[in-house]
């Protein structure tokens, strides 16, 4: 990649890399988000259009970008491993610091429940459709001359981009007969625009330095991408959504905060994913790494959805069993890389 000539050559340098892209992408993506809200009250965007595309696309758009380039790169693996590492991150840790930054219990209601997490549940299953299908009917040999991989093509790309279709469908329904009454007071659209702009370029920017020094830790220690997405680039893409969740529970409002893990996780794996396949054309996809992974996101979302259907919200040791449950992620993952376990087996 073009950005390797920043680096130091030396596990310090990629570490002093990593983190200066993640601050990078924490102030750009405040920018962005900011920018974005302030321009959809302008223009009195219906909120489907401001929550399903606007603020979605906002704090989502890190990982949008790591799947951009690790694609062009060659390195899909990490892309998608960042992706679902990002989820796996959204649906552990995002609702159990937002529920400890609550003031009482992190309120839910059966819309969340019934609605927004079901369909989240859908996204995650149509991934796992596709990425079969990518090794049922485009099948390619691993490294090693295992078949568990395929190549994902734009027609399969679109199955997950149609369910979004889908998605944004349902929004404009339930919202179809509401009138936004545009918030112009104090609004400078020229300035909200530029802002917005070197929120993007500067998010592009920190994302290919942050791919960059991971790729070069990933050589260094010998980790696979996928691996490496699925832990340092995943928990540096998803400081935004984190921010913005935490933001909206110190204020009190459970619903956005909650709405927001599901609403950008759909974004990520119906959206991000296939974008990168739009963009190079063909992507290769180890299924033999990305189903059991796949596998703990499943079970990552199952938790929260049974925690928040008891009571309809989260409170303080639901919030820490779910850190727990992702100490447990983390100390699997770990493990996998040093060969205490193998349940991903690499092409």
């Amino acid at each position: 990649m073009a950005s390797e000539g920043l680096l130091l050559g030396s596990t310090a340098g990629a570490l002093v890399l990593i983190a200066l892209a993640t601050g990078a992408i924490w102030i750009a993506s405040g920018w962005l988000e900011r920018s974005a809200d302030a321009l959809a009250g302008y223009y009195g965007l219906p909120p489907v259009i401001q929550g399903s595309i606007v603020v979605a696309v906002g704090s989502s758009f890190p990982e949008f970008s790591s799947v951009v380039f690790t694609a062009l790169a060659g390195t899909f693996d990490m892309g998608v491993g960042a992706i679902v590492g990002s989820a796996i991150f959204n649906v552990l840790v995002i609702p159990a610091l937002s529920g400890l930054a609550a003031d009482g219990d992190l309120e839910a209601n059966r819309e969340i429940v019934y609605k927004e997490a079901q369909f989240y549940m859908i996204a995650v299953s149509a991934l796992v459709v596709t990425f079969a299908l990518a090794v049922i009917y485009a099948p390619a040999t691993g490294e090693t001359g295992t078949t568990l991989v395929g190549e994902i093509t734009r027609p399969l790309a679109a199955i997950p981009l149609a369910l979004y279709g889908l998605y944004l469908f349902i929004q404009w329904q339930d919202v179809e007969d509401h009138e936004v009454v545009p918030d112009r007071e104090g609004v400078s659209v020229r300035r909200q625009w530029m802002l917005l702009f070197a929120g993007l370029f500067a998010i592009l920017v920190a994302v290919e330095q942050l791919v960059a020094g991971v790729e070069s830790m990933a050589a260094t220690f010998s980790v696979s991408e996928f691996l490496a997405g699925v832990t340092i680039v995943a928990a540096a893409t998803s400081l935004p959504d984190a921010i913005v969740s935490v933001r909206s529970a110190r204020a009190e409002n459970g619903l956005t905060s909650l709405g927001n893990v599901f609403g950008s996780n759909t974004f990520d794996l119906l959206v991000a994913i296939p974008a990168g396949v739009l963009i190079v054309g063909t992507v290769t996809v180890d299924f033999a790494v990305a189903a059991p992974m796949m596998g703990v996101l499943t079970l990552a979302t199952v938790f929260l959805f049974a925690l928040v259907r008891m009571d309809l919200s989260v409170n303080d040791p639901e919030s820490y069993a779910l850190l727990a449950a992702y100490g447990l992620f983390v100390a699997w993952v770990i493990a996998e890389t040093v060969g205490v376990t193998s349940l991903l087996r690499p092409a």
